[in-house]
């Protein structure tokens, strides 16, 4: 299986910086964020794959190895939304989230489409 393309995926040269890293992340967070595209299908998805590809770029042992092209197994890093939540936090703190995409709205809204 072909690995993904972490830095295509967050628009960024392979010599990005860490910051560089943080900040496009921060950018396609907002912009791709469920609530910020509620008639999107794919916006999950892609929020997703975004945080997926800092999950990878912003560790440097992660990325050392991504750009070894070693497999990154993620098990189901992703299958619970609780951690993307803890990343997001970090950045943009508790309670207000992405441009007020807090956790309680996002999660109002998962609980909503079962």
């Amino acid at each position: 299986m072909a690995l993904k393309d972490y830095y295509q995926i967050l628009g960024v040269g392979r010599d990005a910086s860490a910051e560089d890293i943080k900040k496009r992340f921060r950018q396609l967070a907002r912009e791709t964020h469920p609530d910020a595209n509620p008639d999107d299908p794919n916006a999950e998805a892609r929020f997703r794959e975004v945080a997926e590809a800092y999950e990878v770029l912003s560790d440097p042992d992660r990325r050392a190895r991504y750009d070894r092209g070693e497999s990154m197994d993620f098990g189901d890093m992703f299958s619970n939304f609780g951690g993307l939540n803890e990343i997001l936090e970090a950045f943009f703190g508790g309670g207000g989230g992405i441009g007020g995409f807090g956790r309680a709205g996002y999660r109002r809204d998962l609980s909503g489409s079962d």
